[in-house]
């Protein structure tokens, strides 16, 4: 069959369209800090919802984790009445997952083994640019004041009395992604004290906030660096007793866990687990008999409440990478 001019002239139009279509697309999909397969249309640094529905997830079983913790099956149960009220209101199974590290529970988001999670603040940048987390609610007093601080630890009757003296000394940190159990704590014995990691003072990874806490009260570690919010818990449950115990320094305030979903959950399902989370009675419940200051969930915005641990991170040298 003969092609007219006016045929080629189509054809090349539209295979014109076509790659300007893709740039266009290619060119929309800014990414940031995120993983090739994500994309920030909005600019807002998390991962969007993918464009094709066929991507996105609607679980039978809402998979729902929170940060790794010393004993889980604690906190199993801590959650268990939340788990019931996101299984009411979504009109889905919801199960509590146990993660044993941060590397877990970032891959388990990665690989759409987990659809809600909370994250701890150090570690919510690498959720959100490596796992695809999409924050969206953090534990607040009544009030909707929010945080905790990071605090240096020693144990009691030590001759270390300020962080000066942390000089030659080994300082037992928490992991390498976690705020105030690393990133935190070497940027400002850094800035305010002089002191720079494996220079003036060797390190060592406990892997938990709860494994360093019970390590300056057993007199295991000489120094370490902790969220506060985690000592204060483990203090009201008498794992430990205040009398083992002394602070030598205390940050200013950091936000607390992140709550999220995966950025491909459904997003009539995310709306719901959203729901869930702001609709959540803590009088009387679990979640406020362990987490005292708090009495409810408030939104979150991860580009500008998490702006501060970006920084931290920058001081620090430190790129989400997500291999």
């Amino acid at each position: 069959m003969l092609t007219t001019k006016s045929t080629y002239r189509k054809l090349f139009g539209f295979a014109f369209l076509l790659l300007f279509a893709s740039g266009a697309m290619a060119e929309d999909c800014y990414r940031g800090t995120l993983d090739k397969q994500y994309c920030d249309r909005n600019r807002d640094l998390v991962a969007d919802l993918p464009l094709d529905p066929k991507d996105w997830v609607n679980p039978d079983t809402i998979i729902f984790s929170y940060t790794p913790v010393e004993d889980p099956a604690i906190y199993a149960k801590v959650w268990d009445g939340f788990i019931k009220h996101m299984s009411e209101v979504t009109g889905k199974k919801v199960v509590f997952f146990p993660v044993q590290s941060y590397a877990a529970q970032y891959e388990a988001m990665r690989s759409g083994r987990l659809h809600i999670a909370g994250v701890n603040t150090g570690g919510n940048p690498v959720a959100v640019s490596c796992a695809g987390l999409v924050p969206f609610a953090m534990m607040a007093s009544k009030d909707g004041s929010y945080g905790y601080e990071m605090e240096i630890i020693v144990p009691k009757g030590s001759d270390i009395k300020s962080p000066s003296d942390i000089k030659g000394r080994t300082l037992a940190f928490t992991s390498p992604t976690s705020n105030s159990g690393n990133k935190a704590p070497s940027a400002l014995l850094k800035s305010e004290f002089g002191l720079v990691k494996e220079v003036d003072f060797k390190t060592v990874f406990s892997g938990k906030h709860d494994n360093s806490v019970l390590g300056i009260a057993n007199k295991d570690y000489e120094v370490a660096a902790v969220a506060n919010s985690v000592m204060n818990r483990m203090l009201d449950r008498k794992v430990i007793d205040a009398s083992q115990i002394t602070s030598i320094y205390k940050s200013a305030t950091f936000p607390t866990t992140g709550y999220g979903h995966a950025h491909n959950l459904h997003p009539e399902v995310a709306a719901k687990v959203k729901q869930a989370f702001f609709t959540f009675e803590w009088e009387g419940s679990d979640l406020q008999k362990e987490f005292k200051k708090e009495g409810r969930f408030v939104a979150i915005n991860h580009k500008s409440d998490w702006d501060v641990i970006r920084k931290i991170d920058a001081a620090n040298g430190v790129s989400y990478d997500c291999k």
